[in-house]
């Protein structure tokens, strides 16, 4: 016995009442059936530890596992490795095994054959660490939000909205983009406005970086995988690297799908649009306001004043 408990202290404390009185006295006394008192007094010997409790699993089963039968799954599921738990199962009834599947699956997993796979384990994905940008238009990650409809005017039924986004990656300048249609079409068009008003600003765009959407991309697209996109062919045109994203991992686009969740805040849950025109302008209001707000990434400048800094500091592009 490794340790006393409380309840083994506590029973001790009822056989002895119950042998100075009686049993249906320590029953009223401590509040318990007399069933359970006898139960107890059976096991107590005089000594405390013969009050602690005891497994209650069964020594036997009628049904369960005998050893011809679990020397029968070893050798099936060493003949059968690749096996699964379906197939491996018709296999052994095939053979007289008259256990359900489930039955069989907890014989595998306490025996420790089941789960197992051939070859080499399946790699952790570990994340590259983040490579910092080192001037303006090194890498700029565009994606597209789409306008909720709340925000659309019920004058407008039917209208759909789409706000495209860029950003820069050194300076957190955006670029924002306002249609009435998510297509290669539009991207192209965005992109094209997007080479342009950097380039005002004395920005070389080098990369733009996207999710695998097929407004971007035919990555996935079935029959058109190889044939490049409107967007991917002007990218081509201005001498800009695209840069596609891992599939299913919106946070490798973090800086843009984080303004994105900021627009929501400032302009979409506040504001409504009445027609394209109208979403057009509150949204270039928007950009101005955002482009001269303070960022703790940028130690609380902001990003017309980082690309100001930049500029003013002579720093020439690599």
């Amino acid at each position: 016995m490794n340790s006393i408990t409380q309840d083994m202290k506590y029973r001790q404390s009822i056989m002895k009442w119950a042998e100075r009185f009686s049993v249906p006295s320590a029953a009223r006394k401590f509040n318990k059936s007399p069933s359970f008192i006898y139960f107890w007094r059976n096991r107590y010997d005089g000594t405390i530890e013969s009050l602690a409790e005891r497994s209650r699993r069964p020594h036997s089963h009628p049904n369960q596992h005998t050893e011809e039968e679990i020397k029968f799954l070893r050798d099936m599921r060493k003949r059968n490795p690749q096996c699964g738990l379906p197939e491996l199962w018709h296999k052994l009834r095939k053979r007289g095994y008259t256990h359900c599947i489930e039955s069989l699956h907890r014989m595998l997993k306490r025996l420790g054959l089941q789960g197992e796979k051939p070859g080499k384990e399946r790699k952790k994905y570990v994340p590259k660490p983040y490579e910092q940008m080192r001037y303006p238009g090194e890498r700029i990650q565009i994606d597209v939000k789409v306008v909720p409809r709340r925000c659309i005017s019920s004058r407008s039924e039917g209208l759909r909205l789409y706000q495209f986004t860029a950003i820069d990656e050194y300076s957190r300048i955006r670029y924002l983009g306002a249609y009435d249609e998510q297509s290669t079409y539009t991207s192209a068009d965005f992109l094209l406005k997007t080479y342009a008003y950097f380039a005002r600003k004395g920005v070389i765009v080098e990369c733009v970086q996207t999710d695998n959407g097929f407004e971007f991309t035919n990555r996935f697209s079935k029959g058109e995988r190889n044939r490049p996109t409107l967007f991917e062919r002007t990218a081509a045109e201005l001498g800009i690297r695209h840069k596609l994203i891992r599939p299913y991992t919106p946070k490798h686009n973090d800086k843009v799908e984080r303004s994105h969740r900021e627009d929501q805040k400032r302009l979409y849950d506040t504001h409504s649009f009445h027609s394209p025109a109208d979403f057009a302008t509150q949204l270039a209001r928007h950009q101005i306001r955002t482009n001269s707000t303070p960022m703790r990434p940028l130690k609380w400048l902001t990003p017309n004043q980082k690309l100001k800094e930049f500029a003013m500091l002579g720093l020439q592009y690599v």
